[in-house]
């Protein structure tokens, strides 16, 4: 389900208009990296994503998660047991009843998705993103 809530974007050093996020963005990056809206689970083909690589912000182009980072949490999105330092930021998420940690790009504001305590170690995190914020760059 997507949600209605608009990233403060003069926080952040990324700062653009709507009508410059809209017009670089597909739509559904969009609905996900401005307005916190969700893909759907399964959807994303970097969920099955495996070679060594980054994935970046499909925003901005931060590099936010090395690709040793991620794990099969099966869920349907491309999890990750921790972010690059300092790539991204998190916030409460009070929507839906209930409360979550919101995690976005620190550059941007983007929307990423959630961080839950519940992914392996060394972290015991995982981060849960929507594959349509992300970018993916394979190694050379």
């Amino acid at each position: 389900m997507f949600k209605s809530k608009t990233a403060d974007a003069d926080v952040f050093p990324v700062a653009k208009s709507d009508a410059e996020w809209r017009a670089e963005l597909d739509p559904a990056a969009y609905k996900v990296l401005r307005e916190h809206g969700t893909e759907r689970p399964g959807t994303s083909p970097l969920n099955a994503e495996k070679r060594d690589g980054v994935f970046h912000c499909a925003g901005c182009g931060t590099a936010l998660f090395e690709a040793g980072t991620k794990f099969e949490s099966g869920t349907g999105w491309p999890s990750f047991f921790a972010p690059i330092e300092g790539a991204t930021a998190t916030t409460t998420d009070r929507s839906f009843f209930m409360t979550r940690v919101e995690v976005h790009c620190a550059n941007c504001g983007g929307h990423l998705g959630h961080v839950f305590p519940d992914g392996p170690q060394p972290t015991g995190q995982r981060y849960c993103m929507n594959g349509v914020s992300l970018s993916f760059e394979p190694k050379a």
